[in-house]
């Protein structure tokens, strides 16, 4: 049986954090706050893959609360996924995807985003779809206070 979810995440923007996207460090005066390192994209595939498997989300597997979790490479969470759908049988076939951002440029990191994530996902890199779009200034993407990420994940259930 094929499957699919969707998985979305936000993070605010703010002073003293590097800037994580998709697993690649971007040059940027701000990062995103969060309990790991705030990969929003990262987050939003893990709960799309989450979600087609009929799992919990991301929270639920990696908690706020947790310490030993705190700073995480988001990476890690998504071959953890991975894991947790393969060992119920599922088999992962794609992911798409879009990061929502007034600023940095996305475009000159997507190819580095995609390999960083078809590898943690052992897919090939023509599985994985990154695009990014802007809020054309509008709330609170558009001030740049934040970036949001939406993703949607197929899966060969058994």
């Amino acid at each position: 049986m094929f499957a699919s979810g969707i998985g979305y995440d936000v993070h605010r923007l703010v002073e003293g954090r590097p800037l994580i996207l998709g697993g690649v460090k971007i040059e940027h005066p701000l990062g995103l706050e969060g309990h790991s390192d705030a990969d929003v994209l990262c987050h939003a595939i893990a709960d799309a893959i989450l979600g087609a498997a009929g799992e919990p989300d991301i929270g639920f597997y990696f908690p706020n609360t947790d310490e030993s979790i705190r700073g995480i490479d988001s990476v890690e969470i998504l071959r953890r996924v991975r894991e947790i759908v393969v060992g119920k049988g599922s088999e992962l076939l794609n992911v798409d995807s879009t990061l929502i951002s007034e600023a940095p440029k996305i475009a000159p990191h997507i190819a580095a985003m995609k390999e960083r994530i078809a590898a943690a996902l052992e897919l090939p890199v023509t599985r994985v779809g990154i695009k990014a779009t802007t809020n054309e200034t509008m709330g609170f993407l558009g001030r740049r206070e934040g970036i949001a990420a939406m993703a949607v994940a197929t899966l060969n259930r058994a």
